[in-house]
């Protein structure tokens, strides 16, 4: 087993240094034992992580560089996390509680951001506007300056590549607020910055309390721009407080996503779709396929082989899964695993079947049965409220209207998706489904390049693909007036 050093710092102004607030044990999910500590932030530690990168924006250590040199730091850094995945994987593994394949997985995603990024950054361009003769009018993008990221603990790794990347490619500097649950893997943030030479104060990276070092990092006065993703009930607190600084923000919430199978869709291959849409991560996914929206005509097999496929998964810890497969790791908290077993129990008292699993496992740690219900309907809690857990709900419809009307029948519109051999039908339930990404016969479909973010309470803008980066930039018009005076002036 990886040996975890018991102490990790905060990162501010190219310094390790400890915490205003203490330090807080974060927890191994795999085994409900302590892992390691980590310093926490507050108020001060924050003002002085956005002071430090408010002082580099404004020296033009980054934003004056030429766009192209300023994309090769940020690919740089691509190499140092494809070079360190197997240093880094057990760590995330070890925090997160997800098996060491899936840790891979996502060190790998955040590698291509800064892969990505790093090639859009010379791409960022203004634009000339014919105003006739006499005058010469053009726009030029600039950075916000400094970027407060907010990250979540699902994906603390992945999360926040996508956003440093997009930030530092368009010359903005970061202050990060990892995620108290998981904030260990976020030091190779500050390892890579270092190691590509990123100017000091460009990154910072913290570990705080929501209530504290969050709510101060949000609300500060030097910040430019938020990127947040989380809860609804918190993406409220970060926009009502960014609206007191008058900051723009990115809001990347919640999602009830659904997958509409019409009677015609390859029922065999969407049982891997089911694998990787609700049980990767433990179902930990803000777009995770937790409802499956069925055709009556194949309900019953579907149910059958949804079932067999939430059966078949081994369930331990993750360190022990290292080998791509049908295995799940524990969720990431007590906390999390108990509201999740809690709110199955609540369907079934309402009257939902619970199939398969619905119970936490008698294993020390986290962890919870991969989960199937059917009898479901569109009201209960079940189909309404985000469980973020290994919980996939089924639903049944005659027609392609009930589908669609069911699939946009919550508060959210993160992604959704369609599953059938006719085009026709697919391209139908594409316009019709309110959700700001839908997938066609394979869940997850896309990457990096695609953009993603939601409709309703799943938030607003975008991160991913070349759309995340007009959220890092804003506009600036110059406007001439060529070959004669000023009116009214000598």
């Amino acid at each position: 087993m990886t040996d975890i050093a018991p102490y990790w710092r905060n990162y501010i102004d190219g310094t390790w240094v400890d915490g205003g607030a203490g330090r807080l044990v974060v927890d191994d999910p795999g085994s409900g034992a302590p892992l390691a500590e980590q310093a926490i932030a507050d108020a001060a530690d924050v003002d002085r992580a956005v002071e430090a990168a408010r002082r580099c924006h404004e020296s033009g250590a980054l934003s004056d560089m030429r766009p192209i040199e300023r994309g090769r730091i940020v690919q740089a850094m691509t190499a140092f996390f494809r070079e360190r995945a197997d240093e880094i994987a057990p760590v995330l593994t070890r925090e997160a509680g997800k098996p060491l394949w899936e840790a891979h997985v996502e060190i790998e995603g955040a590698a291509k951001y800064f892969e990505y990024y790093g090639n859009q950054a010379a791409t960022v361009e203004g634009r000339s506007i014919p105003l006739g003769a006499g005058y010469f009018d053009f726009t030029a993008m600039e950075p916000y300056g400094v970027s407060a990221q907010i990250i979540p603990w699902n994906y603390p790794l992945e999360v926040a590549a996508r956003s440093i990347a997009a930030a530092l490619a368009t010359g903005n500097t970061v202050v990060v607020k990892t995620p108290e649950l998981d904030p260990l893997t976020s030091r190779y943030f500050a390892l890579a910055a270092e190691a590509v030479g990123l100017p000091k104060g460009a990154l910072n990276i913290l570990c705080g309390h929501g209530h504290e070092a969050g709510a101060a990092l949000a609300a500060h006065g030097a910040v430019n721009q938020i990127v947040f993703t989380g809860s609804v009930a918190t993406g409220q607190k970060i926009a009502a407080a960014a609206a007191q600084t008058v900051v723009p923000c990115v809001l990347e919430l919640g999602g009830k996503s659904a997958a509409i199978v019409h009677g015609d869709a390859d029922l065999e291959a969407f049982e891997e779709n089911v694998r990787w849409g609700i049980y990767f991560n433990a179902g930990q996914v803000c777009s995770a396929m937790s409802r499956v929206v069925v055709h009556e005509s194949v309900h019953d097999e579907l149910v059958e082989r949804i079932a067999g496929v939430a059966s078949s998964l081994s369930v331990g810890p993750g360190i022990e899964r290292a080998e791509f497969g049908r295995n799940m790791g524990p969720m990431v908290s007590l906390k999390q695993r108990d509201r999740a077993v809690g709110m199955v129990s609540a369907a079934e008292g309402a009257g939902a079947t619970v199939v398969t699993g619905g119970r936490a496992m008698n294993l020390p740690g986290f962890f919870m049965e991969p989960t199937v219900l059917s009898d479901v309907a569109p009201d209960m809690a079940i189909a309404q409220d985000e469980v973020f857990g290994p919980v996939v709900s089924v639903l049944k419809f005659r027609d392609e209207n009930e589908a669609v009307r069911i699939a946009n029948g919550t508060q959210y519109g993160l992604v959704a998706g369609v599953f059938t051999r006719d085009l026709d039908r697919a391209m139908r339930g594409a316009s019709r489904l309110r959700a700001g990404q839908v997938f066609v016969n394979e869940w997850f479909a896309g990457g990096v390049e695609t953009p993603f973010g939601g409709y309703g309470k799943s938030g607003y803008g975008r991160e991913k693909g070349r759309e995340a980066l007009w959220n890092y930039v804003q506009t600036k018009n110059v406007a001439i007036r060529l070959g004669a005076a000023v009116p009214g002036r000598a």
